[in-house]
C-alpha cells in the first residue's frame, strides 16, 4: 500500500507544480516564449536520448562480448527510458528530471544509490563472470538403453 500513496501523491503534486512553474515562467517570459521553450526541451532532449541510448546500447554490445552481465547498462536504459518519458511530457520539472536521466555520471550515481538501498536487486554478483575449475553434476544414459528395459531417470 506504501508505494501506491507514493504514486498518487506524485500524481498529483507534479502536475501542480508543473502549472506553478509554466505560470511563473510565462509571467516572466511570456506565453509564446514559454510555449517554445516546452517545445525545445522536448526537442533537445529526444536528440540527446537518441544520443545516449545508441552509446548505452553499444556499452552493452561490449559487456555482451566480453562475457559479462550488462546490468547497469540495461538498468541505464530503464533510466533512459523514464527520461525521455519526462522530456517528452510537458512543462520545467519533469524537463529537469528527464535532463537528470540522460547526463551519465548523475544515471550512474543514482544507479549506484538505488542498489545501495535496496531498491534495485544487484543479479549475478554485479556482473562477474565465474572463472576457473566448476564441477558439474548429473547423469546420463544412452538412448538404445531403452530398448533393454532399464528405466530412464525422471
Amino acid at each position: 500500500m506504501f508505494p501506491f500513496r507514493i504514486l498518487l501523491a506524485l500524481f498529483f503534486l507534479i502536475p501542480l507544480i508543473e502549472i506553478y512553474l509554466l505560470i511563473k515562467v510565462g509571467s516572466w517570459l511570456g506565453a509564446w516564449p514559454t510555449v517554445l521553450l516546452v517545445v525545445f526541451t522536448a526537442v533537445l532532449g529526444a536528440f540527446l536520448l537518441k544520443q545516449q541510448g545508441l552509446a548505452t546500447l553499444e556499452r552493452v554490445r561490449q559487456s555482451v562480448a566480453e562475457g559479462r552481465v550488462p546490468a547497469v547498462e540495461l538498468l541505464e536504459g530503464a533510466m533512459l527510458i523514464i527520461g525521455g518519458a519526462l522530456l517528452l511530457t510537458p512543462g520545467f520539472f519533469t524537463d529537469a528530471i528527464g535532463f537528470i536521466c540522460l547526463i551519465p555520471p548523475l544515471r550512474r550515481k543514482i544507479i549506484v544509490w538505488a542498489i545501495q538501498r535496496g531498491l534495485v536487486m544487484s543479479v549475478g554478483g554485479g556482473g562477474k563472470t565465474h572463472r576457473g575449475p566448476q564441477t558439474l553434476d548429473g547423469e546420463c544414459w544412452r538412448e538404445d538403453d531403452d530398448n533393454n528395459n532399464n528405466p530412464r531417470p525422471r
